[in-house]
Protein backbone atom coordinates (compact mmCIF):
# COMPACT_ATOMS: atom_id res chain seq x y z
CA UNK A 1 0.00 0.00 0.00
CA UNK A 2 1.29 3.81 -0.84
CA UNK A 3 0.52 7.01 1.30
CA UNK A 4 -2.06 8.11 -2.06
CA UNK A 5 -4.17 5.27 -1.54
CA UNK A 6 -4.75 6.38 1.75
CA UNK A 7 -7.07 9.62 0.42
CA UNK A 8 -4.87 12.05 1.62
CA UNK A 9 -4.90 15.66 0.02
CA UNK A 10 -2.17 16.71 -2.65
CA UNK A 11 -0.14 18.85 -0.59
CA UNK A 12 0.48 16.57 2.31
CA UNK A 13 1.41 13.77 0.34
CA UNK A 14 3.53 16.76 -1.97
CA UNK A 15 5.73 16.81 1.76
CA UNK A 16 5.43 13.03 2.32
CA UNK A 17 7.28 12.90 -1.01
CA UNK A 18 9.83 15.13 -0.25
CA UNK A 19 10.74 13.33 3.16
CA UNK A 20 10.93 9.94 0.64
CA UNK A 21 7.93 8.46 2.59
CA UNK A 22 6.16 6.11 0.21
CA UNK A 23 4.97 3.65 2.15
CA UNK A 24 2.97 4.09 5.38
CA UNK A 25 3.63 1.38 8.46
CA UNK A 26 0.84 -1.09 9.50
CA UNK A 27 -0.54 1.27 12.67
CA UNK A 28 -0.25 4.62 9.55
CA UNK A 29 -2.23 2.03 7.31
CA UNK A 30 -5.01 1.63 10.26
CA UNK A 31 -4.97 4.64 12.02
CA UNK A 32 -5.13 7.18 9.22
CA UNK A 33 -8.77 6.42 7.59
CA UNK A 34 -10.04 5.69 10.91
CA UNK A 35 -9.06 9.22 12.10
CA UNK A 36 -10.04 10.92 8.75
CA UNK A 37 -13.41 9.52 9.15
CA UNK A 38 -13.79 11.53 12.63
CA UNK A 39 -13.90 8.45 14.82
CA UNK A 40 -12.24 8.44 18.54
CA UNK A 41 -9.09 6.17 18.30
CA UNK A 42 -7.14 3.82 21.15
CA UNK A 43 -3.68 3.12 19.57
CA UNK A 44 -1.30 0.93 20.94
CA UNK A 45 1.85 0.79 19.16
CA UNK A 46 5.44 0.44 19.92
CA UNK A 47 8.01 3.60 19.84
CA UNK A 48 9.54 3.35 16.37
CA UNK A 49 5.72 2.32 14.59
CA UNK A 50 5.00 5.73 12.86
CA UNK A 51 2.43 6.67 15.22
CA UNK A 52 3.34 10.15 14.87
CA UNK A 53 2.73 10.29 11.01
CA UNK A 54 -0.27 8.22 11.86
CA UNK A 55 -2.00 11.02 13.87
CA UNK A 56 -0.20 14.11 12.45
CA UNK A 57 -1.12 13.15 8.79
CA UNK A 58 -4.68 13.26 9.38
CA UNK A 59 -5.15 16.03 11.45
CA UNK A 60 -3.88 18.31 8.98
CA UNK A 61 -6.03 17.12 6.76
CA UNK A 62 -8.93 17.68 8.88
CA UNK A 63 -8.10 20.68 9.80
CA UNK A 64 -7.48 21.81 6.52
CA UNK A 65 -10.88 21.06 5.38
CA UNK A 66 -12.00 22.73 8.36
CA UNK A 67 -9.96 25.63 7.33
CA UNK A 68 -11.87 26.37 3.74
CA UNK A 69 -15.22 27.35 5.59
CA UNK A 70 -13.04 29.35 8.49
CA UNK A 71 -12.50 33.02 8.33
CA UNK A 72 -11.46 36.00 11.12
CA UNK A 73 -9.22 35.08 13.91
CA UNK A 74 -6.70 31.88 13.99
CA UNK A 75 -7.70 29.74 16.90
CA UNK A 76 -6.42 26.27 18.56
CA UNK A 77 -8.18 23.53 16.70
CA UNK A 78 -5.79 20.68 17.51
CA UNK A 79 -3.89 20.23 20.85
CA UNK A 80 -1.46 17.33 21.70
CA UNK A 81 -0.03 16.66 24.72
CA UNK A 82 2.54 14.51 25.55
CA UNK A 83 5.31 13.95 28.49
CA UNK A 84 8.55 15.23 28.08
CA UNK A 85 10.18 18.46 26.06
CA UNK A 86 12.00 16.73 23.97
CA UNK A 87 9.34 14.58 22.82
CA UNK A 88 7.29 17.90 22.23
CA UNK A 89 9.47 19.46 20.03
CA UNK A 90 9.65 16.07 17.95
CA UNK A 91 6.11 16.05 17.28
CA UNK A 92 6.02 19.61 16.52
CA UNK A 93 9.14 19.48 13.86
CA UNK A 94 6.66 16.13 12.41
CA UNK A 95 3.64 18.98 12.03
CA UNK A 96 5.94 21.54 10.32
CA UNK A 97 7.45 18.83 8.07
CA UNK A 98 4.01 17.08 7.07
CA UNK A 99 2.25 20.37 7.24
CA UNK A 100 4.58 22.32 5.15
CA UNK A 101 2.09 23.24 2.18
CA UNK A 102 -1.18 23.54 3.91
CA UNK A 103 -1.74 26.74 5.23
CA UNK A 104 -1.70 25.71 9.28
CA UNK A 105 0.20 27.13 11.58
CA UNK A 106 1.48 24.95 14.38
CA UNK A 107 3.24 26.31 17.79
CA UNK A 108 5.07 23.73 20.69
CA UNK A 109 5.01 25.32 24.39
CA UNK A 110 7.06 23.33 27.00
CA UNK A 111 8.90 24.47 30.66
CA UNK A 112 12.18 25.10 31.47
CA UNK A 113 12.34 27.81 29.36
CA UNK A 114 10.94 31.31 29.32
CA UNK A 115 7.22 31.01 28.28
CA UNK A 116 7.77 35.13 26.43
CA UNK A 117 8.72 33.35 22.70
CA UNK A 118 5.79 31.09 23.46
CA UNK A 119 3.07 33.82 24.07
CA UNK A 120 4.39 35.93 21.08
CA UNK A 121 4.01 32.73 19.26
CA UNK A 122 0.07 32.05 20.60
CA UNK A 123 -0.44 35.78 20.04
CA UNK A 124 -0.16 35.51 16.09
CA UNK A 125 -2.61 32.60 15.70
CA UNK A 126 -2.30 28.73 15.67
CA UNK A 127 -4.04 25.80 14.65
CA UNK A 128 -2.09 23.40 16.42
CA UNK A 129 -0.43 23.41 20.04
CA UNK A 130 1.70 20.68 21.37
CA UNK A 131 2.31 21.09 24.73
CA UNK A 132 3.53 19.41 27.76
CA UNK A 133 0.68 19.01 30.69
CA UNK A 134 2.52 21.87 32.88
CA UNK A 135 3.43 24.31 30.87
CA UNK A 136 0.50 24.08 29.48
CA UNK A 137 -1.79 24.47 32.72
CA UNK A 138 0.19 27.66 33.64
CA UNK A 139 -0.53 29.65 30.21
CA UNK A 140 -3.97 28.42 30.44
CA UNK A 141 -4.03 29.80 34.41
CA UNK A 142 -2.85 33.08 32.90
CA UNK A 143 -5.36 33.39 30.20
CA UNK A 144 -2.66 33.48 27.81
CA UNK A 145 -4.53 30.14 26.03
CA UNK A 146 -7.86 29.12 25.29
CA UNK A 147 -9.05 25.73 24.77
CA UNK A 148 -13.30 26.78 23.85
CA UNK A 149 -12.06 25.97 19.93
CA UNK A 150 -10.58 22.41 20.15
CA UNK A 151 -11.64 19.83 17.67
CA UNK A 152 -9.20 17.56 17.62
CA UNK A 153 -7.40 16.51 21.68
CA UNK A 154 -4.33 13.83 20.95
CA UNK A 155 -2.50 12.18 24.10
CA UNK A 156 0.88 10.73 23.09
CA UNK A 157 2.54 8.43 25.46
CA UNK A 158 -0.36 7.86 27.76
CA UNK A 159 1.28 5.36 29.91
CA UNK A 160 4.10 7.97 30.20
CA UNK A 161 2.43 10.47 31.39
CA UNK A 162 0.85 8.81 34.08
CA UNK A 163 3.96 6.86 35.24
CA UNK A 164 5.52 10.36 35.51
CA UNK A 165 2.38 11.81 37.62
CA UNK A 166 0.84 14.31 34.90
CA UNK A 167 -2.61 12.37 35.60
CA UNK A 168 -4.21 15.49 37.28
CA UNK A 169 -2.53 18.17 34.89
CA UNK A 170 -4.51 15.84 32.16
CA UNK A 171 -7.88 16.07 33.69
CA UNK A 172 -7.48 19.81 34.30
CA UNK A 173 -6.70 20.27 30.36
CA UNK A 174 -9.62 17.67 29.49
CA UNK A 175 -11.91 19.56 31.39
CA UNK A 176 -11.31 22.80 29.73
CA UNK A 177 -11.67 21.25 26.16
CA UNK A 178 -15.59 21.29 24.61
CA UNK A 179 -17.03 17.61 24.75
CA UNK A 180 -17.69 16.91 21.41
CA UNK A 181 -14.55 16.83 20.07
CA UNK A 182 -12.57 13.98 18.15
CA UNK A 183 -10.22 11.71 20.69
CA UNK A 184 -7.10 10.46 20.06
CA UNK A 185 -5.19 8.27 22.32
CA UNK A 186 -1.65 6.26 21.78
CA UNK A 187 0.14 4.31 24.26
CA UNK A 188 2.68 1.88 23.99
CA UNK A 189 1.79 0.04 26.77
CA UNK A 190 -2.14 -0.69 27.72
CA UNK A 191 -1.95 -1.19 31.29
CA UNK A 192 -5.46 -1.23 33.33
CA UNK A 193 -4.74 2.79 34.27
CA UNK A 194 -4.97 3.43 30.25
CA UNK A 195 -8.07 1.25 29.79
CA UNK A 196 -9.81 3.34 32.56
CA UNK A 197 -8.26 6.28 31.18
CA UNK A 198 -9.85 5.55 27.74
CA UNK A 199 -12.90 4.66 29.12
CA UNK A 200 -13.14 8.13 30.59
CA UNK A 201 -12.18 9.94 27.54
CA UNK A 202 -13.13 7.84 24.65
CA UNK A 203 -16.65 7.64 22.86
CA UNK A 204 -16.54 4.21 21.10
CA UNK A 205 -13.38 4.35 20.00
CA UNK A 206 -11.35 2.36 16.59
CA UNK A 207 -9.22 0.31 18.49
CA UNK A 208 -5.37 -0.29 16.96
CA UNK A 209 -2.96 -2.99 18.54
CA UNK A 210 0.05 -3.48 16.30
CA UNK A 211 2.39 -5.43 18.36
CA UNK A 212 1.60 -7.34 21.62
CA UNK A 213 1.63 -5.62 24.90
CA UNK A 214 5.55 -4.96 26.28
CA UNK A 215 6.85 -6.88 23.49
CA UNK A 216 10.40 -5.51 21.26
CA UNK A 217 10.63 -4.88 18.16
CA UNK A 218 11.99 -8.37 16.03
CA UNK A 219 14.14 -5.98 13.47
CA UNK A 220 16.55 -5.34 17.12
CA UNK A 221 18.82 -7.88 18.38
CA UNK A 222 19.09 -8.11 22.25
CA UNK A 223 22.36 -8.95 23.92
CA UNK A 224 23.01 -9.08 27.42
CA UNK A 225 26.63 -8.90 29.63
CA UNK A 226 26.71 -9.93 32.92
CA UNK A 227 29.33 -8.07 34.92
CA UNK A 228 30.32 -6.81 37.64
CA UNK A 229 29.21 -3.22 39.04
CA UNK A 230 32.59 -1.89 39.45
CA UNK A 231 33.28 -3.19 36.06
CA UNK A 232 30.51 -1.83 33.93
CA UNK A 233 32.59 1.32 32.89
CA UNK A 234 35.51 -0.22 31.49
CA UNK A 235 32.94 -2.65 29.56
CA UNK A 236 31.46 -0.08 28.01
CA UNK A 237 34.80 1.62 26.81
CA UNK A 238 35.94 -1.89 25.42
CA UNK A 239 32.56 -1.96 23.75
CA UNK A 240 33.13 1.41 21.75
CA UNK A 241 36.50 0.13 21.19
CA UNK A 242 34.31 -0.81 17.94
CA UNK A 243 34.73 2.03 15.43
CA UNK A 244 31.82 0.75 13.35
CA UNK A 245 29.85 1.87 16.23
CA UNK A 246 28.66 5.31 14.78
CA UNK A 247 25.72 6.32 17.59
CA UNK A 248 25.05 4.78 21.06
CA UNK A 249 22.36 5.84 23.33
CA UNK A 250 23.70 4.91 26.97
CA UNK A 251 21.10 4.97 29.98
CA UNK A 252 21.52 5.41 33.11
CA UNK A 253 19.29 4.97 35.88
CA UNK A 254 20.20 8.70 37.56
CA UNK A 255 21.02 11.82 36.71
CA UNK A 256 24.31 11.65 38.74
CA UNK A 257 25.07 8.27 37.00
CA UNK A 258 24.99 10.03 33.39
CA UNK A 259 27.79 12.93 34.18
CA UNK A 260 29.83 10.28 35.91
CA UNK A 261 29.51 7.99 32.72
CA UNK A 262 30.00 11.42 30.07
CA UNK A 263 33.03 12.46 32.12
CA UNK A 264 34.68 8.88 31.92
CA UNK A 265 34.26 8.64 28.41
CA UNK A 266 35.60 12.32 27.83
CA UNK A 267 38.56 11.22 29.67
CA UNK A 268 38.83 8.39 27.14
CA UNK A 269 38.95 10.56 23.79
CA UNK A 270 34.85 9.57 23.37
CA UNK A 271 32.99 12.60 21.88
CA UNK A 272 30.08 12.22 24.72
CA UNK A 273 27.44 14.16 25.85
CA UNK A 274 24.57 13.80 29.00
CA UNK A 275 21.07 14.71 29.25
CA UNK A 276 18.82 14.55 32.17
CA UNK A 277 16.17 16.50 34.16
CA UNK A 278 18.84 18.83 35.79
CA UNK A 279 20.20 20.32 32.20
CA UNK A 280 19.19 23.32 31.18
CA UNK A 281 16.69 22.98 27.66
CA UNK A 282 19.10 24.90 25.85
CA UNK A 283 22.02 22.36 27.08
CA UNK A 284 19.64 19.29 25.83
CA UNK A 285 18.51 20.54 22.71
CA UNK A 286 22.38 21.28 21.81
CA UNK A 287 22.88 17.76 23.03
CA UNK A 288 20.59 16.07 21.19
CA UNK A 289 21.42 18.67 17.69
CA UNK A 290 25.42 17.20 18.17
CA UNK A 291 23.76 13.49 18.40
CA UNK A 292 21.88 13.70 15.36
CA UNK A 293 24.06 15.46 13.23
CA UNK A 294 26.69 12.90 14.24
CA UNK A 295 29.44 15.27 15.57
CA UNK A 296 28.49 13.52 18.93
CA UNK A 297 28.95 10.09 18.71
CA UNK A 298 28.00 8.68 22.41
CA UNK A 299 24.96 10.62 24.34
CA UNK A 300 23.91 9.63 27.95
CA UNK A 301 20.57 10.00 29.15
CA UNK A 302 17.96 9.17 31.80
CA UNK A 303 14.82 7.62 30.85
CA UNK A 304 12.83 10.87 31.37
CA UNK A 305 15.23 12.66 29.04
CA UNK A 306 15.62 10.64 25.93
CA UNK A 307 11.77 10.04 25.52
CA UNK A 308 10.87 11.16 22.31
CA UNK A 309 14.33 11.08 20.87
CA UNK A 310 14.15 9.79 17.66
CA UNK A 311 17.30 9.86 15.47
CA UNK A 312 17.68 8.00 12.01
CA UNK A 313 19.84 5.13 12.11
CA UNK A 314 20.58 5.62 15.69
CA UNK A 315 22.50 2.33 15.80
CA UNK A 316 23.20 1.04 19.22
CA UNK A 317 21.62 1.51 22.26
CA UNK A 318 22.99 0.21 25.91
CA UNK A 319 21.57 -0.09 29.18
CA UNK A 320 24.08 0.87 31.36
CA UNK A 321 21.82 0.20 34.17
CA UNK A 322 18.69 -2.06 33.65
CA UNK A 323 16.09 -0.04 34.37
CA UNK A 324 13.33 -0.99 37.60
CA UNK A 325 10.20 -1.48 35.17
CA UNK A 326 10.08 -3.95 31.97
CA UNK A 327 7.74 -1.40 30.18
CA UNK A 328 10.80 0.66 30.46
CA UNK A 329 13.30 -1.62 28.80
CA UNK A 330 10.71 -1.66 25.73
CA UNK A 331 10.82 1.92 25.65
CA UNK A 332 14.30 2.15 25.90
CA UNK A 333 15.71 -0.52 23.19
CA UNK A 334 12.79 1.40 20.87
CA UNK A 335 15.03 4.09 20.02
CA UNK A 336 16.82 2.15 17.34
CA UNK A 337 15.40 -0.32 15.40
CA UNK A 338 12.63 2.39 14.16
CA UNK A 339 10.29 2.77 10.73
CA UNK A 340 11.48 -0.75 10.12
CA UNK A 341 15.06 -0.49 10.53
CA UNK A 342 17.97 -2.63 12.36
CA UNK A 343 19.31 -1.91 15.57
CA UNK A 344 21.52 -3.56 18.42
CA UNK A 345 20.02 -2.90 22.04
CA UNK A 346 23.01 -4.31 24.72
CA UNK A 347 22.72 -4.51 29.01
CA UNK A 348 24.61 -4.63 31.37
CA UNK A 349 23.44 -6.83 34.49
CA UNK A 350 25.08 -7.13 37.69
CA UNK A 351 24.18 -9.94 40.20
CA UNK A 352 22.13 -7.50 42.01
CA UNK A 353 20.30 -6.88 38.74
CA UNK A 354 19.29 -10.26 37.62
CA UNK A 355 16.08 -10.28 39.12
CA UNK A 356 15.05 -6.99 37.19
CA UNK A 357 16.72 -8.82 34.02
CA UNK A 358 14.08 -12.12 34.79
CA UNK A 359 10.89 -9.33 34.93
CA UNK A 360 12.67 -8.03 31.37
CA UNK A 361 12.41 -11.49 29.73
CA UNK A 362 9.08 -12.76 31.69
CA UNK A 363 7.72 -9.41 30.19
CA UNK A 364 8.98 -9.43 26.63
CA UNK A 365 8.35 -12.87 26.82
CA UNK A 366 11.67 -13.32 25.49
CA UNK A 367 15.31 -14.16 26.55
CA UNK A 368 17.87 -11.95 26.12
CA UNK A 369 21.00 -13.41 24.32
CA UNK A 370 24.11 -13.86 26.89
CA UNK A 371 27.57 -12.48 25.75
CA UNK A 372 29.66 -14.66 27.30
CA UNK A 373 32.96 -14.04 25.51
CA UNK A 374 34.18 -10.38 27.46
CA UNK A 375 37.26 -9.40 29.10
CA UNK A 376 35.18 -8.38 32.45
CA UNK A 377 33.07 -11.69 33.33
CA UNK A 378 30.30 -11.51 36.46
CA UNK A 379 32.98 -12.78 39.51
CA UNK A 380 30.76 -11.68 42.78
CA UNK A 381 28.18 -14.15 43.19
CA UNK A 382 26.68 -12.46 46.78
CA UNK A 383 24.17 -9.43 46.93
CA UNK A 384 25.23 -6.08 48.03
CA UNK A 385 25.44 -5.30 51.13
CA UNK A 386 22.84 -2.51 51.33
CA UNK A 387 25.11 0.38 53.86
CA UNK A 388 22.20 2.42 56.02
CA UNK A 389 23.08 5.58 56.92
CA UNK A 390 22.07 6.52 60.58
CA UNK A 391 19.40 8.08 61.71
CA UNK A 392 20.59 12.05 62.20
CA UNK A 393 19.89 13.44 65.95
CA UNK A 394 17.30 16.13 66.07
CA UNK A 395 18.50 19.12 67.54
CA UNK A 396 16.69 18.18 70.66
CA UNK A 397 18.33 15.21 71.00
CA UNK A 398 22.03 16.65 70.72
CA UNK A 399 21.30 19.38 72.94
CA UNK A 400 20.07 16.50 75.37
CA UNK A 401 23.44 15.15 75.15
CA UNK A 402 25.23 18.43 76.35
CA UNK A 403 22.37 19.61 78.89
CA UNK A 404 21.45 17.82 81.74
CA UNK A 405 18.33 19.59 82.13
CA UNK A 406 17.45 19.17 78.65
CA UNK A 407 18.37 15.47 79.00
CA UNK A 408 15.64 15.23 81.72
CA UNK A 409 12.62 16.62 79.63
CA UNK A 410 13.61 14.71 76.12
CA UNK A 411 12.79 11.73 79.00
CA UNK A 412 10.05 13.11 80.29
CA UNK A 413 8.86 13.70 76.53
CA UNK A 414 9.22 10.04 75.82
CA UNK A 415 7.22 8.50 79.01
CA UNK A 416 4.51 10.93 78.71
CA UNK A 417 5.20 12.78 82.36
CA UNK A 418 6.06 15.96 80.40
CA UNK A 419 2.95 16.40 78.37
CA UNK A 420 0.93 15.49 81.73
CA UNK A 421 2.46 18.26 83.06
CA UNK A 422 2.10 20.43 80.69
CA UNK A 423 -1.54 19.52 80.31
CA UNK A 424 -2.17 20.11 84.04
CA UNK A 425 -0.44 23.44 83.84
CA UNK A 426 -1.89 25.13 80.98
CA UNK A 427 -5.49 26.09 81.92
CA UNK A 428 -5.81 27.77 78.65
CA UNK A 429 -5.15 24.32 76.43
CA UNK A 430 -7.44 22.43 78.30
CA UNK A 431 -10.03 24.95 77.81
CA UNK A 432 -10.37 24.63 74.65
CA UNK A 433 -10.99 21.08 75.32
CA UNK A 434 -13.80 22.43 77.48
CA UNK A 435 -11.37 20.48 80.65
CA UNK A 436 -11.58 23.99 82.84
CA UNK A 437 -14.04 26.49 83.43
CA UNK A 438 -12.71 29.92 83.24
CA UNK A 439 -13.93 32.33 85.57
CA UNK A 440 -12.68 36.00 86.95
CA UNK A 441 -11.38 36.06 90.58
Amino acid sequence: MQFKELSIMPAILTALEKENYSVPTPIQQEAIPAILSGKDLLGCAQTGTGKTAAFAIPTLQLLSEDNMSQTGQRNIRALIITPTRELALQIYESFCTYGKYTKLKSCVIFGGVSQKPQEEALQKGVDILVATPGRLNDLINQKVISLKHIKIFILDEADRMLDMGFIQDVKKVIAKIPSKKQTLLFSATMPPSIEKMSNAILNDPVKIEITPESTTVNSIDQYVYYVDRENKKDLLLHILKDKSISSVLVFTRTKHGADRIMRQLSKSKITAQAIHGDKSQNARQNALSNFKNKTLRVLVATDIAARGIDIDELSHVINYDLPNVPETYVHRIGRTGRAGLGGVAISFCDFDEKPLLFDIEKSIRKQITEVKEHPYPLLNTTPTVKVTQPRRESSKTAASKKDPAAKKKVKMAADGTLKEKKNNNNPYRQGRKGKVDFKLK
